[in-house]
């Protein structure tokens, strides 16, 4: 596919962001349970629903914009997830683990914030006001969760794994 206007770059990426988040969604669980810290459990869990929460928003705009919801794949997600599966493997449960899974985690947060602050920008500049809203409301819970992936690796998860070996 050619991409010829601004709006169709608006919509490409609104479709790549929803492969991210079914893509996140899916690497969630698998990170929630790869997880031995009980607070770091919660923080993947809570955020694989705010995830999927966040794919249902995006379809709702795709939709409201006329567009297929699964015309892109984002090919730089299946990359940062792939890492992340190849980190998990080479490391034992336990909170070294812990700290490679959120070091993960914040990759793909950050990721995300690049994503989501471009959409909303996208989004002003043409005009559609409801839609700058939703994606700034989903930029906001993504900066809350890199805040929060950072607290739990600064207070609790890095100085275990530190004094662990």
């Amino acid at each position: 596919m050619q991409i010829e206007r601004f709006r169709e770059m608006y919509i490409a990426e609104l479709q790549e962001a929803r492969s991210v988040e079914a893509m996140l969604a899916e690497a969630l669980t698998r990170m929630s349970e790869a997880a031995e810290n009980g607070d770091l459990k919660e923080a993947f869990r809570l955020h694989r629903e705010e995830t999927r929460a966040h794919g249902e928003q995006v379809e709702a705009i795709l939709k409201r914009l006329k567009a297929a919801p699964k015309e892109h794949s984002d090919q730089a997600m299946q990359s940062i997830l792939r890492e992340a599966e190849k980190m998990l493997e080479m490391i034992e449960p336990g909170p070294l683990r812990d700290a490679a899974l959120i070091a993960s985690a914040q990759r793909v947060e950050h990721y995300e914030i690049a994503l989501y602050g471009t959409l909303a920008t996208y989004a002003s500049s043409l005009g559609l006001e409801e839609d700058q809203r939703q994606l700034g409301d989903i930029l906001e819970d993504e900066k809350a969760t890199d805040e929060e992936l950072s607290d739990i690796a600064e207070g609790i998860v890095n100085p275990s794994a530190i004094e662990s070996g």
